[in-house]
């Protein structure tokens, strides 16, 4: 049972030192206990109090990671039911489905198309993660074909414990996922991923044999885990989603503090109805979901749905304030300015470089607002944008001509811009980005 904020503090120095971070040390000890702080920020700790309290500092839910690289994930690890209390930090894994069946040739050309599915948006690279390999005599065969042929990380899934425990093998280093471990055989499953320390997921028949499993398999020293409830339809699959994460933050109950993994795949052999599902998943609560296949169609809208369930609510996300050049651009070349907001500026940035027309991009802190909600809010304002171009951003250096290009939908700070800026000629571009390639290949500096 986790120790209340109280508890905690009557295990703690005392010294209200701050060094953790937090004013007091009762006020640690409360994130301490909300699972807002780790245990390792307080440097004073004695060893005693230290073991006493690894119940209280663990998170909710046991945070374990999966594969290796750059699709490498983390499942669990989060401690809030709902995300605008704090937000959601370990995104939804995406798995495609690959049976051992298949020749090792289709195994690598369907992991090479997968592995081509990157979309780069907003400065991020999305992209699914992961391949479960599905079979029993050729599991080790056609999961080293996935890990030689992409850089997919491998879910192994198969009730063949020799053939798991051989593709395990097979894929020492890549720390994949193994299981299902069930009522029949979790001791063995246990023991291969022990002797190779990989993760485990263990597939139950309902929300009781959870818990029997999860204890087992802590007791046969497996503590890095995932949960399939073993549910397969979308009604119950959604339920028990949501019913583990409530167990494992509201009723505090560790059994059920492990993230899950969801087979879409398995619910409905229609890929457009597994997509839905893997929707109503990605919003509430699966660690990972597994389709049949992977195609853009598919793939780019549950990424971009992901994108923003698990961008922080709190805090907008923002572009450094300063100078980009685009295209190689020189003294004679166009300068532009917006705001910080990420979005406006991948948005302008890229349609700046499809122009092909060297240029200077500036990107002032608006406190990650857009250009008409910063300029609504104050934060883009004429004078202050003057004032930016002119002395903060360092573009005069850069350039010989007196010419600025502001945002359409700012077109009302231009006056005071031009107080700011004597001699200078304040340029009002297109409302809309799209119309940036045409603006551009027209505009004349001066």
């Amino acid at each position: 049972m986790a120790l209340t904020g109280i508890q905690i503090f009557k295990l703690l120095p005392g010294t209200n030192c701050k060094k953790c971070g937090s004013p007091t040390c009762l006020a640690f000890a409360m994130n301490l206990a909300s699972g807002k702080a780790e245990l390792d920020a307080c440097p004073d700790v004695s060893p005693e109090s230290r073991e006493k309290l690894s119940a209280a500092s663990a998170p909710p839910i046991r945070p374990v990671l999966i594969g290796y690289g750059d699709t490498a994930i983390k499942v669990g690890g989060e401690t809030v039911q709902y995300r605008h209390e704090k937000t959601f930090f370990n995104p939804t894994g995406i798995a495609g489905l690959i049976e051992d069946s298949r020749s090792l040739d289709d195994i690598a050309a369907t992991v090479k198309r997968w592995q081509a599915l990157q979309y780069f948006r907003v400065g991020l690279n999305l992209r699914p993660e992961l391949v479960v390999v599905k079979g029993g005599a050729n599991l080790a065969a056609a999961a080293k074909a996935v890990v030689d042929n992409s850089d997919l990380s491998v879910i192994l899934y198969s009730e063949d414990v020799a053939a798991l425990k051989a593709a395990t093998e097979a894929l020492a280093g890549k720390n994949p996922l193994i299981g299902p471990a069930t009522a029949a055989n979790y001791k063995d499953v246990a023991a291969i991923a022990v002797a190779a320390k990989v993760p485990v997921w263990l597939k139950a028949t309902s929300m009781d044999e959870v818990a029997v499993l999860t204890k087992g398999l802590n007791e046969a020293g497996a503590k890095d885990l995932v949960i399939d409830t073993g549910a397969r339809t979308p009604k119950t699959v959604f339920q028990d989603s949501v019913a583990l994460r409530r167990a494992a933050l509201v009723g505090q109950n560790r059994d059920y503090g492990y993230g899950s993994l969801t087979f879409p795949c398995e619910i409905s052999d229609n890929l457009a109805l597994q997509v839905a599902v893997a929707a109503s998943l990605v919003a509430k609560y699966a660690g990972i979901v597994v389709l049949s296949d992977l195609d853009g169609a598919v793939v780019f809208p549950l990424l971009l749905q992901r994108l923003n369930i698990f961008t922080d609510p709190q805090r907008p996300m923002t572009q450094t304030e300063g100078i980009y050049p685009i295209n190689d651009p020189d003294e004679n070349s166009p300068v532009l300015v917006t705001t910080n907001f990420s979005l406006t500026y991948f948005i302008v940035s890229g349609e700046v470089e499809a122009s092909r027309v060297p240029s200077w991009l500036l990107i002032k802190d608006s406190e990650g607002l857009s250009v008409l909600t910063a300029w609504a809010a104050g934060k883009f304002s004429g004078d202050d944008v003057g004032q930016f171009v002119l002395k903060r951003s360092g573009i005069v250096d850069k350039i010989k001509h007196k010419s600025v290009i502001i945002p359409g939908y700012a077109a009302a700070i231009s006056g005071d811009m031009e107080e700011e800026l004597p001699g200078w000629t304040v340029a009002i571009g297109p409302r809309e980005a799209a119309h940036l390639t045409k603006f551009l290949k027209e505009f004349k500096t001066t």
